[in-house]
């Protein structure tokens, strides 16, 4: 397994989840704040797959990866819970 291309990804959607949250801060419109949220949520969702993938190609690495994981898993929260307030 390449872990260079799931480390590129991880770093990809990890850094586009930054910031498309920043964007959303700065939008004028709610309808374009809820859509960069959105975005923000796909992407961490994104970011978990790719950090799952490293410890299935590899389980020794779990107790490295685990923490990144828990952290992803509370901002798919976060982004949700956002997104659902705003319904």
């Amino acid at each position: 397994m390449n872990f260079q291309r799931i480390i590129d990804q991880i770093i990809r959607s990890g850094t586009s989840m930054g910031a498309n949250y920043r964007e959303a801060k700065e939008t004028s419109t709610k309808k374009d704040f809820k859509f960069k949220i959105g975005i923000c949520l796909r992407e961490s969702k994104e970011n978990a797959y790719w950090l799952q993938l490293i410890i299935e190609a590899n389980p020794g690495l779990e107790k490295r990866i685990e923490p990144l994981l828990k952290e992803n898993r509370e901002l798919v929260k976060i982004f949700a819970t956002i997104l659902l307030k705003l319904k």
